[in-house]
């Protein structure tokens, strides 16, 4: 008698949508891990390279010093407070700047989103003013305010103000036209069209022209405090820099690039969480 034996298979589930599909340990690729591990681990690699290189290389310690020696020069100026007081003294400034430039942004989108004139002017003024350094005009307000932190804020929030107006305008040109038409057809006008549909319809938009604003504001602050450094006006994280450097204490300038480095990290983490939050969740932008 012959005896067959039957294989019973049943079926296999497919995954479901937005799952991550688990693989077999000797499968695994990088772009299976999480995205903090991933990146903590390229921090982690980066400054052991960093360390070798100098200790390997015998550089001169007055021109490279290892991520050690940064840390310890970090440690010292928490400890001390030079370093926390010239950051705070950066970040304040900065935010102020900020806020002054997104109002400035917000005022000359809403216009030229209003009527032609409004619109006409943001694009004679961003054509102009965009691709001037935002540095290039820092003599002329020292001029006029002087070296203070009115000088400094000035230049900042020209720097900040317009890739905001020019992401948000951009924004607004590519709302949804069904959903515009719905707010118009419902009675929204004027700033409650604004406020209603078109500042929903470009919160991606308002995002990146935050983030790019916050990337010019900060390359902006530190060269300007590196110049009112040089005039002798103490401050922020540009002047503890150039006074480290001053003093051959290259520790300390490491200390200070590093400092921004964090912030740049902290602030990308927070404008990610806030896509999450926002963008994402919406249903406004596929997560990448």
């Amino acid at each position: 008698m012959t005896v067959t034996d039957t294989v019973r298979t049943d079926p296999v589930a497919p995954p479901v949508e937005g799952t991550r599909v688990r693989r077999p340990l000797r499968e695994l690729r990088w772009g299976d891990l999480p995205t903090g591990p991933r990146r903590t681990a390229l921090v982690v690699a980066m400054l052991a390279v960093w360390q070798v290189a100098v200790e390997v290389s015998g550089v001169n310690p007055l021109l490279v010093v290892g991520p050690v020696d940064v840390a310890s020069a970090m440690v010292d100026g928490v400890a001390d407070g030079s370093l926390v007081e010239a950051t705070l003294t950066t970040l304040k400034i900065l935010l102020t700047a900020m806020a002054i430039g997104i109002a400035v942004a917000a005022v000359l989108t809403t216009l030229a989103t209003w009527t032609k004139l409004g619109e006409d002017l943001l694009v004679l003024l961003t054509s102009m003013l965009n691709p001037l350094p935002a540095i290039a005009i820092l003599p002329l307000a020292i001029l006029w305010f002087g070296l203070s932190s009115t000088a400094l804020i000035v230049v900042i929030a020209n720097a900040v103000v317009w890739p905001i107006s020019i992401n948000v305008s951009q924004g607004f040109r590519t709302a949804n036209p069904t959903v515009v038409a719905v707010g118009r057809n419902i009675g929204l006008k004027g700033w409650r069209l604004v406020r209603d549909v078109l500042m929903p319809s470009a919160l991606p938009h308002t995002i990146s022209g935050l983030k790019t604003g916050w990337a010019f504001g900060w390359r902006t602050i530190i060269a300007a405090e590196l110049v009112f450094g040089v005039a002798g006006e103490g401050g922020g994280l540009g002047f503890y820099i150039n006074n480290a450097r001053y003093f051959l204490r290259t520790p300390e300038v490491f200390a200070g690039l590093v400092t921004i480095a964090l912030i740049g990290i902290l602030l990308d983490l927070a404008f990610t969480a806030l896509e999450r939050r926002t963008v994402l969740r919406w249903g406004m932008k596929a997560e990448s």
